[in-house]
């Protein structure tokens, strides 16, 4: 999966929108650790969290985008860095989703849904996101579901 949709940043949600009455943290934090992430658009450096700097098999929480991608599925690397690019140029509204290959052969899928207030304007450039990370690893050679 991997989608981008232009931002119109001033636009208000429709009111209720956000509104979830199941709004229940702890039953996302049963199925999946989730963590944000941020993005400068002027340095290239990304920040993770501790867990997504451990999933994605780094040494330091801050990292350029092809470091944050090395251990992603080579299928998808061209696509999502291609997500990126375009996230980086005009303010969007993002997310993808692939597996992380851990040196034992283990596959850790990943999900992440971001925006980006582009460089046009006044910005500087910045992105946020977060990622998702389902607590289950799948085991070498297998796969969740045929590729979109």
């Amino acid at each position: 999966m991997f989608k981008i949709a232009k931002a119109n940043l001033a636009a208000p949600f429709a009111p209720g929108s956000l509104e979830f009455d199941g709004h229940d943290p702890d039953l996302l934090a049963q199925f999946c650790v989730s963590e944000g992430w941020t993005g400068d658009l002027s340095s290239g450096i990304i920040k993770l969290g501790q867990w997504s700097t451990m999933l994605h098999g780094l040494t330091s929480s801050e990292c350029g985008l092809l470091s944050l991608m090395h251990c992603y599925d080579a299928h998808d690397r061209a696509r999502i860095l291609d997500l990126f690019e375009q996230a980086a140029t005009a303010s969007s509204c993002f997310c993808y989703s692939t597996t992380a290959l851990s040196i034992g052969g283990h596959r850790q899928p990943i999900f992440c849904v971001g925006e980006s207030i582009g460089t046009e304007g006044k910005h500087a450039g910045s992105m946020v996101g977060v990622f998702l990370f389902p607590r289950f690893k799948l085991e070498p050679g297998s796969q969740l579901a045929s590729r979109q």
